[in-house]
């Protein structure tokens, strides 16, 4: 199983993520990729944080983990964002994979 973006943390339970988010789309849809980054489309707009929190909820609800469990690590002004991603890391790249399609 491929694991681009993946990155596996010691714990085995708290893994990285890279996302490339597009704020100010017309319906927000996580899936697809970009530069081999998980692609994340939120309709708010690159305006004061909002369209990462919009991308940390979505990503959170397609993962199916807790709001909580989604968290930003880098990225905060761009579009190339490292979350972290309270799963193990088996589990994420096998849904990740699922969500790249």
């Amino acid at each position: 199983m491929q694991q681009t973006g993946v990155v596996v943390d010691a714990s085995g339970y708290e893994s990285t993520l890279q996302i490339w988010v597009r704020p100010g789309s017309s319906h927000t849809r996580v899936g697809g990729e970009h530069a081999g980054a998980l692609a994340v489309a939120v309709a708010a707009k690159a305006v004061d944080g909002a369209a990462t929190d919009a991308a940390l909820t979505a990503l959170a609800q397609a993962l199916e983990v807790p709001r909580r469990g989604v968290w930003l690590v880098r990225g905060a002004a761009a579009r190339q964002k490292i979350v972290g991603v309270n799963l193990p890391s088996q589990e994420l790249a096998r849904r990740v994979n699922v969500l790249k399609g």
